[in-house]
């Protein structure tokens, strides 16, 4: 059997905690081994358009999975999943909004951006990490990434 190629996930979160609950589930499951954090939607660009600190490929590989949050400073995160949505090189890779927002019009304006997944993250810690737990099996354990083989 081939082995795994690394799952490379790319968390864009400014919640301290928060980060750290999916930092901590992503670590503890076994198909995701290369974890990247940034803290705002400009960094998010920066490290998928490869610039500034983030400029090195081998440091910021391109993520197979996306974990957006909506509400970021300097760059929100429907306008960074539109500036990935029409760049040819990376709009396939699948994004997920992973938000506090349940209001209707964040959820219609995230798909209709191109988001494959919207989520919304509950106050409660406990039931934020069984979320990721669900998150976890399903993107990580069932899911399909292009250039993956065998997973």
């Amino acid at each position: 059997m081939a082995k795994k190629q690394p799952i490379n996930i790319l968390l864009v979160e400014d919640d301290t905690a928060h980060a750290e609950i999916v930092r901590r589930k992503l670590k503890d499951f076994p198909a995701a081994n290369r974890f990247f954090l940034v803290k705002d939607g400009q960094e998010a660009l920066d490290f998928l358009f490869r610039k500034g600190a983030y400029a090195d490929p081998e440091t910021s590989p391109r993520p197979d999975l996306i974990l957006l949050d909506l509400r970021l400073p300097k760059v929100d995160g429907l306008g960074v999943l539109r500036r990935i949505k029409k760049n040819e090189d990376i709009k396939q890779i699948p994004m997920v909004m992973l938000t506090t927002s349940d209001d209707n019009s964040d959820i219609d304006a995230a798909y209709v951006q191109g988001a494959g997944s919207y989520m919304m993250k509950p106050m409660n810690f406990g039931k934020f990490d069984k979320m990721m737990d669900a998150v976890c099996s399903y993107w990580l354990a069932w899911n399909r990434f292009p250039g993956h083989d065998g997973q």
